[in-house]
């Protein structure tokens, strides 16, 4: 019988032992913003995916919406960071970390004393918000960025990148998905800008371009990855008119620049015929590697490599309750279902206490 390609080794654009990628999930464990020893030992156990994409890392004190999410832009963090790439790199995996910037999603209690609450536009995400200080808050109007704060956070993703880097890290991830900064520029309904970031789609996709681009000019496109969710409406993103034609131009430009994957939560777009249509030519569009996400299985996983429509599948909450869940997919045994009760506690429980599974494959 031929081995599945899921759990065949990758080498294009990357060198990876399977195409099973550990998607980025917030665990909100970095007390005080900074990796600590529990973090490392959750990486390592889960180090036997071909890639892992780390929760996501804010490039900025700006960036930091939620509670107890990690940060990359201090030296210390820098240090606290390598423990989590040597835990990971000891059993010979590989690990990029996502520079998520949270932009209008966030509350003031969970950002640092002189940190600034920015989005494109001066309108609140409005949905709820846990804070460690004040329980359950509702987000708040952030302000509009100026022209002099869009030039310096194009900095900062620059600079995150390159603290990544010098952390272990083997790439980044640009979280362009899920209603975050670099989305709030894309959709209308966050962005109301009138000057060149605003307007019309080419003018709305001018950030995340040249956030890309700044970063694969810093640490090399083969090490810049990108994430993107069209027709996705979580963090109060609603549809808009020119879905298809923002990601159609995005994701050829993104082409151009030979970032080396670009990373679609798929699931959204496959629920209409446009959006199948889309997913479609944006794999036309993008010439480097494609990573699909959206509730997948071990089957579909199987038939969407096999049918060419993805070159790597990313697996989420599934990863959390199976640490080792490349194993447990290639071998047939039964997944562990996890606790979303705790998803986002500060300690190990749900965290680190799953076991790693060595029994052999079910006859």
């Amino acid at each position: 019988m031929t081995q599945s390609k899921l759990f065949t080794p990758l080498n294009k654009g990357l060198k990876l032992s399977n195409r099973i990628v550990m998607a980025p999930m917030t665990r909100s464990r970095a007390i005080n913003n900074t990796p600590n020893d529990l973090m490392a030992l959750y990486y390592e156990q889960r180090s036997s995916a071909g890639l892992i994409i780390s929760e996501g890392n804010s490039p900025s004190p700006n960036g930091l919406g939620y509670a107890r999410i990690p940060g990359i832009f201090s030296d210390h963090q820098v240090e606290a960071w390598k423990k989590i790439t040597n835990a990971v790199h000891k059993n010979n995996g590989k690990i990029f970390t996502q520079l998520m910037h949270a932009g209008r999603v966030a509350h003031s209690e969970n950002l640092p004393k002189n940190a600034k609450h920015l989005a494109p536009s001066a309108i609140s995400a409005d949905t709820d918000m846990w804070t460690d200080t004040k329980g359950l808050q509702k987000t708040e109007k952030p302000a509009e960025m100026s022209l002099a704060e869009i030039k310096s956070t194009i900095e900062e993703y620059a600079q995150a990148a390159s603290n990544a880097i010098k952390a272990g890290f083997d790439g980044v991830e640009l979280h362009g998905a899920n209603g975050y900064l670099l989305e709030q520029f894309l959709n209308p309904n966050s962005n109301t800008r009138t000057d060149e970031y605003g307007g019309s789609f080419i003018n709305r996709a001018r950030f995340v371009i040249e956030v890309a681009r700044a970063v694969a000019e810093r640490i090399g496109p083969e090490k810049t990855g990108i994430r993107i969710s069209p027709y996705g409406t979580f963090n109060t993103m609603p549809h808009y008119d020119e879905i298809v034609e923002t990601y159609d131009y995005l994701t050829k430009e993104l082409s151009s620049m030979k970032l080396v994957y670009l990373h679609v939560v798929d699931y959204a777009a496959r629920s209409n015929e446009k959006g199948q249509e889309l997913l479609k030519q944006i794999r036309t569009n993008f010439n480097q590697l494609l990573i699909l996400n959206g509730g997948y299985n071990k089957e579909r996983a199987i038939k969407a490599l096999e049918n060419n429509e993805a070159d790597l599948i990313s697996f989420g909450s599934s990863f959390i309750s199976n640490p080792n869940l490349p194993h447990v997919l290639e071998n047939d045994l039964e997944l562990v279902k996890p606790d979303p009760t705790t998803f986002y506690m500060p300690d190990e429980k749900g965290y680190t206490d799953y076991q790693l599974v060595s029994a052999k494959a079910i006859a």
